[in-house]
């Protein structure tokens, strides 16, 4: 045996213990790489023509063995159970190809825009400016900075400011004689947007103008249809469509998959509102509720914890928790817990936060959701997920108990850095709650002013699997940006194709019967040359759908016409090359200096024919949406997979036929 022999022989072998090993460990991906090497390794050990040409031939041997197995659960669906996958392989393959909505149709999902919150949020930015404004009337504070919380207090004993309705904004005075403040000034600021109306002897009343009600409505919803879209785009549904019907927004999402389907459900809805507000444990709300109350039988109780309330103070604080009853999700038991807190008198500057109660369970080393507390907290949000230009998720290693603790960290823009940056110097050893979509996420106390323009938001309890999904989810919401307003799903319904059956049979044996007459073509009138182009271009078709398969693509019809094209671009190299050699067996060249001089001639040309294509594919990519999207990404793939096939592959053949076989004559066509 040749010494490189042994090599391989050893090197498949180690391999070989390698996929064991993986597959002992339940590895599938470690076991997959391992397997293709032992296949590649093989190959490099066969006493046939040089290293070079073997470790070619192996590295096909792998991508083609590789493709297979990537396909393999595609193949069972798409042949309708003929080509058998060993649940094995499904239970670690969880991509695949799926049919896109013309195709075999999907779920249409109608969400309703929550306008009158977007209005609400608009009426409340202007409630904040006001406030500002009046505060350096009265000279409490310079206008150059955020109101400090001593600031707001002083202004709230001379005036208050209140929202009765979504759209309507009412300033009380303390003394009637200080509507002076409502100046020419003060009205030529706000009047491009508020109208003043009428109200009683020391009040102002202004509404927010109904153009500009109606211009908050519509962008609201195209926002909600942007970051939808978005959020669709980064879960690689290509295909799904995205359109808009009044405050209704309409989704279609391909497939036949419902754990899929309720992912991408809860993704869409989630609204990604974040927000940090301040705490008012000085006030001690929950602590003056009488114990009359407090209704018996629902599991309500008051407790008391020690809070910071500035630098060297500590307040008793109270707050109210709820405790779970079992058989009881933890979003009934909010409900419950909220339908009594909405009976407290909670004042129009406050609110009240909810936080879920998780503790470990000492037997399995899990912790478990056991309920809800509250915080008491400034309505007024310090900072908002607007500001927010980037999220990576991470593990911290040396979390709370020395448990690896999973949070998203998040950026700020420089507006949002600064914003941030004063309100955590203001407020320094106080808490500072982290709420996202209305439930608190964390209420950290404010060690010092925190600049850099970076905070993190931590995932809480739950093994570490939970948290890192939960983690990704959160991170693709946030990056892709929160709704303007909350989305309420009003409708769900199973849609079939968009395409009849018999249009989708025509457009099939369309496809089919252009690709059969392509590779029939190339069979007789270049011999053997032909065949080994057909082969190439079926393996073309399959690396694009192992790509698509890998990327959970979506194929559509018009995918199907990409796919056909590509072929076509695959086959148009092969007649390059065959052209070429012919020329040079014309020119009496010897059987491998023609087909040495055909690959290099023809090389340049197909290159600008590829690279042409390519580019157009691209701005299709970029620019298009849909089908067309559908239709640039398979011609995208095409193309790479074309240049791998129809240029290397084949050329691995050829060299055998003058290297290794040593043929005399090549079979080229009819003349030769």
């Amino acid at each position: 045996m040749k010494p490189h022999s042994r090599q391989s022989l050893l090197l498949s072998l180690a391999c070989a213990i390698g996929a064991y090993l993986f597959f002992r460990y339940d590895n599938f991906w470690g076991l997959v790489v391992m397997g293709l090497l032992v296949v590649a390794t093989l190959i490099t050990a066969l006493p046939i023509m040089d290293s070079a040409w073997r470790m070619k031939v192996g590295l096909v041997a792998a991508v083609f063995f590789g493709t297979l197995i990537v396909l393999w659960p595609t193949l069972e669906g798409l042949t309708h159970g003929r080509i058998r996958c060993p649940q094995y392989v499904k239970d670690r393959i969880t991509f695949g190809i799926v049919k896109g909505l013309d195709l075999q149709g999907g779920l249409r999902l109608v969400y309703t825009v929550e306008v009158e919150e977007a209005i609400r949020d608009k009426r409340d930015k202007f409630a904040d400016q006001m406030r500002q404004d009046l505060a350096v009337a009265y000279g409490l504070h310079s206008g150059e900075s955020l109101l400090k919380r001593d600031e707001l207090a002083k202004l709230d004993d001379k005036v208050h400011i209140y929202e009765p309705e979504s759209a309507v904004l009412k300033i009380k005075f303390k003394d009637p004689a200080d509507t002076k403040f409502i100046d020419d000034r003060f009205i030529k600021k706000f009047g491009a947007e508020l109208t003043q109306v009428k109200g009683d002897v020391g009040e102002a009343v202004f509404k927010i103008r109904a153009e500009v009600e109606t211009q908050i409505r519509d962008k609201a919803v195209a926002q909600a249809k942007d970051t939808v879209n978005r959020r669709v785009d980064e879960l690689g549904l290509r295909e799904a469509s995205v359109t808009t019907r009044d405050e209704d927004i309409i989704v279609e999402v391909p497939g036949q998959d419902e754990r899929t389907f309720n992912e991408i459900k809860e993704i869409i809805r989630r609204t990604a509102r974040l927000e940090f507000k301040m705490l008012d444990d000085d006030a001690d709300f929950f602590g003056k509720i009488p114990d009359s109350a407090i209704p018996a039988g629902e599991g309500i109780q008051i407790w008391s914890e020690s809070a910071p309330a500035g630098p060297g103070k500590t307040v008793k604080s109270s707050y109210a928790r709820i405790t779970k009853r079992e058989n009881e999700s933890m979003n009934e038991a909010l409900e419950r817990f909220k339908k009594w807190t909405s009976t407290l008198q909670v004042p129009d500057d406050h609110v009240i936060g909810f936080e879920k109660i998780e503790e470990r369970d000492e037997e399995t080393d899990k912790f478990a959701e056991k309920g809800w507390r509250t915080f008491y907290l400034f309505s007024r949000s310090e900072v908002t997920g607007e500001y927010i230009t980037d999220a990576q998720r991470a593990v911290n290693s040396q979390g709370s108990g020395g448990l690896p603790e999973v949070y998203v960290g998040i950026a700020f823009s420089p507006a949002g850095a600064d914003r941030f940056e004063e309100v955590t110097g203001a407020n320094v050893h106080r808490r500072f709650a982290i709420i996202l979509d209305d439930v608190v996420n964390s209420a950290p106390v404010i060690r010092s002013k925190i600049g850099g323009g970076r905070a993190s938001i931590t995932m809480g309890g739950g093994d570490p699997d939970t948290q890192l999904k939960n983690a990704e989810k959160l991170e693709m919401v946030l990056r892709s940006g929160a709704l303007p307003a909350p989305i309420t799903p009003s409708n769900e319904s199973l849609i079939g194709p968009t395409l009849g059956e018999d249009s989708i049979k025509k457009g099939g044996i369309g496809a089919a019967a252009g690709m059969g007459l392509v590779l029939v073509f190339m069979l007789f009138y270049y011999r053997k040359s032909g065949i080994v182009a057909d082969i190439a271009v079926l393996f073309n078709l399959l690396i694009q759908l192992g790509i698509l398969a890998s990327f959970s693509g979506t194929l559509t019809l018009p995918g199907i016409a990409g796919l056909a094209l590509t072929v076509g671009m695959a086959v148009d190299a092969n007649v390059l090359i065959n052209e070429r050699i012919r020329e040079e067996l014309r020119a009496a060249r010897s059987p491998r200096a023609a087909v040495e001089a055909g690959y290099d001639k023809a090389f340049t040309a197909i290159i600008d024919g590829h690279v042409t294509i390519f580019i157009s594919g691209l701005i299709l990519m970029q620019y298009g949406t849909g089908p067309v999207k559908g239709f640039a990404v398979t011609l995208v793939i095409g193309i790479i997979a074309s240049l791998f096939t129809g240029v290397f592959c084949t050329r691995l053949v050829f060299d055998w036929w003058v290297r290794g076989a040593k043929v005399k004559r090549l079979s080229v066509g009819a003349e030769f």
